[in-house]
């Protein structure tokens, strides 16, 4: 048994009816180097119960404490029905992009029953070209974007190590045993408050002896401009998807003196400026993002969550690209000193004295507010995938799309990950916000091209191979 952080907690506790906490990793899978020999839901459950060993979090249940008189715990052995768990699913003709992502839109909309380990994987067969997809649904609770990457790592061929038929399971703790460990627990969190305050205190200090000025933006962050996107989120989701070379995003970063990231918000900031236009017919004030910083890097990590949202401005009200992209880079400056001034774990560490009940009913209650976000207007994340490519049952992993939760009041969320030597682009919607995501994914790549036209660049994209033609 462990208890879960504050901070996992917190996205258990801020999850509502509409509002769901699990992320998405989809896999495109090839079956040509198998060369006939069957790779079907039998098949791929086998090489998912002999791998279950060290996907440690499958194997997790949730456990809640008597009276919600501390945060839950994982029972970390428990036993796994991979009938349950690993699913069958078929994408309508002709099985091309569109009809992937509708699919996983329609699987995205329904929340994970808590009462079972906070994860699905999906078999998804009638891709073009004989091709196969995974679709991993995993609750936020469990891993964030670092852990499910090294998560994802062992779930495929990426690291040595033989499988196994078969592992131990725990028994299930007593009532009394859960309110003895959270009473002694609360004893060790108590003694661990002057830490935190200490903690805190030497943020402010740092804060306030910097020179650096924040923006106007940035020092007012709970009030992002009002935008089509922030309203009451419903229960239906919609996803869409885009690839990018990462050889042409790493040459336009380069020749513009950025980072990566930097160019992920530059074109999420072209993509914005142009629906806002559409929906909202106007851009003439930056929106708010809320961008995940891991302050945990390590490759051993397979579960919890080791991040913070970092404040960001997305300048949509600049027309010209270059200049979105510049002040992008000076917004992310300013932003990650801020961050770095104030402490990385503030937020982590006063997290685990949040209350359960209390916490349940305020986000419950938010989510059923039908007005403008007063937090945020969109979380944008990237995050670096395998560099290397990944096998599942001998067939070659193609492709990896991940996407993050929509948030209470916010209809959007644009996911980025990065593999072997594809940028891809997966975006998140609700059924209010966008009646088709691939508005937002379209929008993106437009902004690419108008980014490197205005740099000089050529406007002929690098081709990569997809499995799943537009």
């Amino acid at each position: 048994m462990k208890r879960l952080s504050g901070w996992d907690a917190l996205l258990l506790y801020s999850e509502t009816p509409c509002v769901h906490m699990h992320t998405l990793k989809l896999a495109v899978i090839d079956l040509s180097e198998l060369k006939g020999r069957k790779f079907g839901i039998d098949e791929f459950r086998e090489v998912i119960h002999g791998r279950l060993y060290k996907l440690d979090p499958f194997r997790y249940e949730l456990v809640d404490i008597p009276f919600k008189f501390h945060h839950p715990m994982w029972r970390e052995n428990c036993e796994v029905d991979l009938e349950y768990h690993v699913r069958p699913y078929r994408v309508d003709e002709p099985g091309g992009r569109r009809q992937l992502d509708e699919a996983i839109g329609r699987i995205a909309s329904t929340p994970l029953d808590r009462s079972r380990p906070l994860w699905e994987m999906y078999f998804i067969e009638g891709l073009a070209d004989g091709r196969i997809a995974v679709l991993g649904k995993i609750h936020h609770a469990l891993a964030d974007g670092v852990a499910s990457a090294n998560l994802l790592a062992r779930g495929m061929d990426l690291q040595a190590g033989p499988d196994r038929d078969s592992y131990d399971t725990d028994p299930p703790p007593t009532r009394a045993q859960l309110v003895r460990t959270a009473f002694a627990d609360h004893m060790r969190q108590i003694g661990r408050l002057p830490g935190v305050m200490r903690y805190t205190a030497q943020g402010v200090r740092r804060v306030r002896k910097s020179s650096r000025k924040l923006s106007p933006e940035l020092t007012r962050p709970f009030t992002p401009p009002p935008s089509f996107m922030n309203h009451r989120v419903d229960a239906v989701r919609r996803f869409a998807t885009a690839t990018l070379a990462l050889a042409d995003v790493k040459e336009t970063a380069k020749h513009l003196g950025v980072t990566i990231n930097d160019m992920v918000l530059a074109m999420s900031a072209g993509a914005l400026r142009e629906l806002s236009l559409k929906y909202d017919g106007r851009a003439d004030h930056p929106l708010l993002a809320s961008v995940p910083v891991s302050f945990d890097f390590s490759p051993d990590r397979i579960s919890g969550n080791r991040f913070t949202g970092v404040m960001m401005v997305v300048p949509i009200e600049l027309e010209d690209p270059l200049q979105r992209v510049q002040a992008v880079h000076d917004a992310a400056v300013n932003a990650k000193e801020a961050h770095h001034l104030l402490g990385p774990e503030l937020i982590s560490r006063w997290s685990a004295y949040l209350p359960p009940a209390p916490a349940e009913r305020l986000f419950r209650w938010l989510g059923e507010k039908d007005g403008q976000n007063k937090v945020l207007n969109i979380p944008i994340s990237n995050v670096p995938g395998p560099r290397r490519p990944g096998r599942v049952g001998g067939a070659l992993v193609t492709e990896i799309y991940s996407v993050g939760p929509l948030t209470t009041g916010s209809g959007l969320n644009i996911t980025v990950w990065s593999y072997v030597d594809a940028l891809n682009i997966s975006v998140l919607t609700d059924g209010a916000t966008l009646s088709d995501p691939h508005e937002l994914t379209d929008a993106m790549m437009s902004a690419f091209v108008e980014i490197r036209r205005a740099a000089g660049l050529s406007e002929q994209l690098t081709a990569v191979e997809s499995a799943m033609a537009q």
